[in-house]
């Protein structure tokens, strides 16, 4: 994230008037604004893959599934943020026209820009929201897929998945190979 140079810090509802302004998506923290990076073919890829799966398994479901341009917020740090797929089922969300705030998966899918702050200090912020009870975490340079599942115990368990087998989106009820989540992934080659 690239902090946007800013006079003086924005309150939360300030920040929001700002965003509906600007031409490019910004996450904000604690007063301050990021500019949001661009994604790469395989980035994009996965997260649309991961979307309409869970769209067209949600169909019909009081949950909905959001991709890019939604904002989750994230009161315990202060944060709004734009994770690469989400899903919420909560009735007070469905009344939120502009913002989020009780999802019960987060996706993130992991770059080499943004993969440390999503392992790191987002799944941290994640693991505060009450409502979440599943973080996957997508690499978009290998075949890995990480799901963290909230235990009855409050504790947070790693589930690995790796080629050849089904992913288990326990959340929302959801099991899809692997390869389903990378269909139509263009890797690059060794030559670039």
């Amino acid at each position: 994230m690239t902090a946007v140079p800013k006079s003086a810090r924005l309150a939360p509802d300030d920040y929001l008037a700002w965003e509906r302004a600007q031409p490019v998506r910004h996450e904000y923290v604690r007063g301050e604004v990021y500019a949001m990076a661009g994604a790469s073919d395989a980035h994009v890829t996965i997260a649309g893959n991961l979307y309409t799966a869970l769209r067209q398994h949600l169909r019909g479901t009081p949950c909905r599934t959001y991709i890019a341009d939604m904002k989750l917020r994230i009161a315990a740090a202060d944060a709004f943020v734009y994770p690469d797929v989400f899903v919420t089922c909560a009735a007070a969300d469905r009344a939120r026209p502009e913002v989020k705030e009780e999802p019960v998966l987060v996706v993130e899918v992991l770059s080499p820009s943004t993969g440390g702050c999503d392992r790191g200090l987002k799944f941290a912020w994640y693991r505060t929201l009450p409502s979440l009870q599943e973080v996957a975490l997508v690499d978009s340079e290998r075949i890995s897929v990480e799901v963290f599942r909230r235990g009855d115990d409050g504790r947070w368990v790693l589930h690995p998945y790796a080629e050849g087998e089904r992913v288990r989106l326990a959340s929302v009820g959801l099991e899809l190979p692997v390869a389903a989540v990378y269909d139509d992934v263009v890797w690059p080659t060794a030559e670039g």
